[in-house]
């Protein structure tokens, strides 16, 4: 058995010692200090020896952790710049106004979180005073990602800046009057406020590191300079513990993403209880963030410690404060001084002989008050660290008390969460704390009262002036009057309409043909851009790697192995691909960036995002709905869908289900096109629609979502008439008749409406004629491009009759005097085409593919879940049987004729 203390041998090993003699007297002296000082102090000088190795640039293995104490020493700390007494007094007064506007709030059942910017007010005021930029400079400003939980003291914050009235924060959680505030950031609840959705937690961070990369992606393509920008992000610990947190963070360092910094508040509790009860989550975290790459500070004491750390000669204080996990830690925090003498001192004897030299009231200012992330100077000297570090992102975990100056009921509580108000007492005492000019009086009939020190007082204009100094306010969102992106060339759209001819086409090579011809439009070509998570050969797109590039900050440093191909693999500074890996997580972060740079950048851009249909929205529908909150625009496209249509796959490749989970998203408009034709009509209108002129009332604000699929299949030219394209858009058109399709149905003949979507159209055309040719039917084909759009104009309608307004739905318009019973077919389950059945006058029957997918040919795959061309047909025959328009036994003939 190999023993768990014999030194590993290393990579270094392999090679020949050039100087045994030497190597030995460096081991020698490294073991005299262990002899003669301990293994502490030599454990100390091998800490400072490879730091120093690593300053001179000499590669060793970077060090993972270091002691649990700040990384800025007091001594080295820069002076705080501005009027420490101002920021201090201004911050008391958000402290006070976050409180009073959740404790109001709860009168009314409406909840809100106050321990959160408690414990985190120094680390978003020290930004606001000094750091974050605002978007009334040069450039965007920065980017701030605010942490969902302390909205109330951003809010606050609002308020003593004029930007907010007292009724608002009263309509804090109520905003169904129209006056009220969101509870968590959400831009589209307050659009000129928020930018960023954060408190679906661990999307936060990984937007904000996809967003510092899409700064840089701008920059470097010459769209716009965003260089001054800064992205910050403000994380809880817990929040760390949600994979999405740390998913990117290799990223961020292997781009070297100095645009970016983390603030993480470590007030040791999550949502119920200690984030690491038995361990230490800032160590953790260091050696997660600087395994990963990134530049870390810890902020973690107060000024209060320094007289400890001063009478620390041993390094006896350094190991217990590394050793005490952080359960007992917050326990210190609610205990007096006796315990912890006894519980944290009496450990060790030379922290015996230190207590000795401390008052009680000392301790307790140490192990009560004093944390890094509570004091302006500490998180200044880190934050000034962060901007003015180069080449890796920077991490600060900031050491707060999770409710700090809410009173002893609050304080590292691990209910403190849940806890929704304070008393009038308690509201008293804070008050004391804080020292703000609040009368008893001022409680009216039990009210805590809102507090400010008037429009015109030196708290308020010292915060204007800093904030105009940085830019203007934040956080804010700035809705640009920009100009329409004028249309690309018709041409692009009109080639389509001829159809393919002979030759066969799958719907998704349509699509990466059109997308081909739209980056080539001189006005708004450079504007696409085109995200693929390492699939992009699945989708035919490799033929977009020589022409637009793959975009990457390092450009290309190696020959590609195809260089000799004609679509050989071209990386480059300004390239306009983003092909992410296998992540579609990542995909979809790159895509929000994208999709609301019009507003965080005045720059639209036109992402499009190509995915695996069953990887898109069932993965990632979180974000979707994060895509949604912020306002985003583009084009997501669900690539080999279906449930039938990707040949041996299998169960969890095979989509029968995105379109019932994009229909529960408000902002998306979701299109299940056959042929590419309409794809052409849909991408036009969607480019008119979010980046053109608005039709009145039209919200520019959607994204939209298209299905295509793999199978090439004929691509018929688009029918002649009036109204194709509407229905197209709105979600429905008659593709042909009986008679049209020339099939010559007797003048008798019964006649059924077969609607399908996307490949499923395939099978409704197949079955149109096997009716005609071996039944005598009659039947008129329906594309149905999108079921949700239609659901939704009909939904409209409904709400219209209960205001008194008389409308008919599209779809029942569409339909309207059509002969004979409707049967819907699409390759997904059967509630995607019920989506619009309660609308429908006439007979109503569907088709559909539920249940999970399998591995085999379309054919029995189809057949399987009866959704193939005779499936259809015996389903056409017995809804017409139903209705005594065919003979009962054509039923059971057609069965067995057709082997099912």
């Amino acid at each position: 058995m190999t023993d768990p203390n014999a030194i590993q041998p290393s990579a270094l090993d392999q090679l020949p010692d050039r100087d045994p003699e030497e190597t030995a007297e460096w081991q020698a002296s490294l073991d005299a200090v262990a002899r003669e000082a301990g293994p502490h102090r030599a454990a100390y000088l091998m800490r400072r020896t490879l730091e120093r190795a690593e300053a001179g640039g000499i590669a060793l293995p970077k060090l993972l952790e270091t002691d649990y104490v700040n990384t800025i020493p007091t001594s080295a700390e820069p002076a705080l710049p501005g009027d420490p007494e101002m920021e201090a007094r201004i911050t008391a007064w958000n402290r006070w106004n976050a409180a009073a506007m959740v404790t109001r709030g709860a009168k009314h059942g409406v909840g809100g979180h106050i321990a959160t910017f408690a414990s985190a007010a120094w680390l978003y005021e020290t930004g606001f005073n000094h750091f974050f930029k605002g978007k009334e400079g040069d450039g965007s400003g920065d980017q701030l990602y605010i942490q969902g939980h302390a909205s109330p003291g951003i809010y606050a914050r609002a308020f003593l800046d004029g930007r907010l009235t007292e009724a608002h924060l009263d309509n804090f959680r109520q905003e169904a009057g129209g006056n009220g505030l969101p509870s968590y950031p959400h831009p589209r609840r307050l659009p000129w406020l928020w930018e960023f959705p954060t408190v679906s937690m661990g999307l936060g961070p990984l937007s904000a590191i996809y967003q510092a990369r899409f700064n840089r992606y701008l920059t470097n393509r010459g769209i716009k300079d965003v260089s001054a920008s800064h992205v910050w992000a403000f994380l809880g610990d817990g929040e760390m513990d949600e994979p999405e947190s740390t998913a990117a963070l290799a990223l961020a360092s292997r781009e070297g993403l100095d645009n970016l910094t983390f603030v993480i508040n470590c007030n040791l509790q999550r949502l119920d209880g200690p984030v690491r009860a038995n361990f230490k989550i800032v160590q953790e975290l260091e050696a997660q963030f600087r395994g990963a790459g990134w530049n870390v500070v810890k902020t973690l004491w107060g000024t209060a410690w320094d007289e400890l750390f001063a009478l620390d000669t041993t390094g006896a204080l350094v190991r217990r404060l590394r050793e005490v996990p952080d359960a007992q830690v917050q326990t210190y925090q609610t205990r007096d001084a006796a315990y912890i003498r006894q519980d944290f001192f009496g450990k060790d004897p030379a922290l015996v002989e230190m207590a000795k030299l401390l008052s009680d009231d000392k301790i307790l200012e140490c192990f009560h008050l004093s944390r890094g992330g509570h004091e302006a100077r500490k998180v200044y000297a880190a934050y000034k660290a962060a901007v003015e570090y180069k080449g890796a992102p920077t991490v600060i975990l900031a050491q707060t008390v999770k409710g700090h100056t809410l009173g002893e009921g609050f304080a590292s509580k691990n209910a403190n969460h849940q806890m929704k108000k304070l008393t009038v007492d308690e509201f008293k005492t804070m008050r004391d704390l804080l020292g703000l000019p609040i009368k008893d009086s001022d409680f009216v009939d039990g009210v805590v009262p809102y507090g400010h020190p008037g429009a015109d007082s030196p708290e308020v204009r010292y915060l204007q002036e800093r904030r105009a100094a940085l830019g203007g306010p934040a956080p804010a969102r700035r809705t640009h009057a920009l100009a329409p992106l004028p249309a690309p060339a018709e041409k692009a759209f009109a080639s389509f309409d001829k159809g393919s001819g002979s030759q066969n086409v799958a719907t998704t090579m349509a699509f990466v043909r059109l997308v081909k011809d739209l980056v080539r439009d001189k006005e708004t070509g450079k504007r696409w851009v085109p995200i693929v998570p390492d699939e992009a050969r699945t989708f035919g797109m490799e033929s977009l790697f020589p022409s637009l590039g793959i975009y990457s900050p390092k450009g290309q440093t190696y020959e590609p192995v195809d260089r000799d191909q004609l679509m050989y693999y071209k990386e480059a500074q300004n390239g306009q691909i983003l092909n992410e890996g296998i992540t579609e997580a990542g995909s979809m972060a790159d895509f929000i960036a994208a999709s609301s740079s019009y507003a965080t950048h005045g720059e639209a851009m036109i992402p499009f995002y190509i995915f695996y249909s069953m990887f898109g929205w069932q993965r990632t529908a979180d974000q979707m709905w994060q895509l949604g909150d912020q306002l985003g625009r583009g084009f997501l496209v669900g690539a080999t869908a279906g449930r039938t249509t990707l040949t041996g796959e299998g169960l969890q490749h095979a989509d029968g289900h995105s379109p019932v989970i994009a229909a529960t998203n408000p902002a998306a408009l979701s299109y299940d096109p056959a042929f590419a034709y309409e794809i052409a009509v849909i991408v036009r209108e969607g480019l008119r629609r979010m980046y053109g002129e608005a039709k009145p009332g039209e919200d520019q604000n959607v994204f939209y979502y298209l299905t295509v699929y793999n199978e090439p299949l004929p691509q018929p030219a688009k029918p002649q008439g009036l109204g194709i394209d509407e229905g197209i858009v709105k979600g429905l058109y008659r593709f042909n008749t009986a008679e049209s399709a020339g099939l010559s149905p007797a003048a008798n003949a019964a006649r059924i409406q077969l609607l399908g979507s996307g490949t499923a159209i395939h099978w409704a055309l197949e079955a149109q004629k096997l009716l005609a040719e071996e039944w005598g039917v009659a039947a008129d084909v329906w594309s149905a491009t999108s079921w949700t759009e239609l659901r939704r104009d009909a939904m409209e309608a409904d709400a219209a009759l209960l205001r008194g307004e008389e409308r008919v739905p599209y779809v029942r318009q569409a339909l309207q005097g059509a002969e004979g019973p409707v049967l819907a077919v699409s390759d997904y389950m059967r509630q995607v085409p019920d989506q619009i059945a309660q609308w429908v006058e006439q007979d109503y029957s569907s088709l559909g593919a539920d249940g999970f997918g399998l591995s085999d040919t379309r054919d029995a795959a189809r057949r399987h879940f009866g959704v193939d061309a005779e499936s259809i047909v015996v389903a056409a025959l017995a809804q017409l049987a139903r209705r005594g328009e065919v003979k009962a036994t054509a039923v059971k003939e057609a069965r067995e004729k057709y082997g099912l």
